[in-house]
This record gives C-alpha cells, sequence and structure tokens, in this order.
C-alpha cells in the first residue's frame, strides 16, 4: 500500500482528465471543501465521495491512467495498480486522484467566474428610463 503523500505524487503524474464522464456535482462536494480550507472536512469528504465516483465512472479511465504510468515506469504506479485492484474506491490512490480532480475543478471554476465577472463589468450602465 502506498503512502497518501507518495499516492498524491502518484496522481499528480496520472493522465487522468477531469472531463473523464464524472459527476461534477458530486466532486464538487470535495472542492468546496478544498476550498474552504478544513483539513477535516477535506478529509472527510474525500473519503465520502471516492467510492461513488470510481463506481460511477472514475475506475476504469483511472486504470487506465496508472497502467499507462507503468509502461513509462512512473515511480510507485505498480504498487498502485495492485491497490487500486485490491481496493478500488477505497484506496489511497484513488482517494488522491479524487483530491486532484476536485483541486482541478476548482481551478476551472474560479477561472470560469471571473471570466464572467469581467464580462458583467463591460457591460454599458442601464439607460435611464425614458417616458412613453
Amino acid at each position: 500500500m502506498l503512502s497518501q503523500p507518495r499516492a498524491d505524487a502518484l496522481a499528480r503524474e496520472l493522465d487522468v482528465d477531469l472531463d473523464v464522464g464524472i459527476c461534477h456535482a458530486c466532486l464538487s462536494f470535495v472542492s468546496f471543501a478544498l476550498d474552504d480550507g478544513d483539513p477535516s472536512e477535506i478529509s472527510r469528504w474525500i473519503r465520502r465521495m471516492t467510492p461513488d465516483l470510481w463506481y460511477d465512472g472514475l475506475a476504469e479511465p483511472a486504470l487506465a491512467a496508472v497502467r499507462r504510468a507503468c509502461d513509462r515506469g512512473v515511480p510507485d504506479a505498480e504498487a498502485a495498480l495492485v491497490d487500486l485492484a485490491r481496493k478500488g474506491g477505497r484506496s489511497s490512490v484513488a482517494r488522491s486522484i479524487v483530491r486532484r480532480l476536485a483541486e482541478e475543478l476548482s481551478r476551472r471554476t474560479r477561472t470560469e467566474v471571473q471570466h464572467l465577472e469581467a464580462l458583467a463589468r463591460k457591460r454599458p450602465p442601464p439607460a435611464a428610463p425614458g417616458w412613453n
């Protein structure tokens, strides 16, 4: 089994895309906890949501990404594959993948909000109402 820091390092090396087909609404529980910054809440939401995300579509692309990492000789990839085969969505590697994806969702959301705010500021002020 991989320690959480080693699993986190491996997850950063995997090519699992945020738009792989997992539920962003489910992942947002983790990203909101990350945004709030409370370590116990972050851990709680990661542990709570990872098995659901794993079985709802994350398993296949995550396993494929770990296999590709094994082929590239990424450190700890072989151990991660064993961990995922044994524990699936309850493994440290799966939790690390979910955390990384939630961090990415949080960054994307902040960027989109900033873009929308910038667009809203560019609009001209409303005209004074006219008399009919």
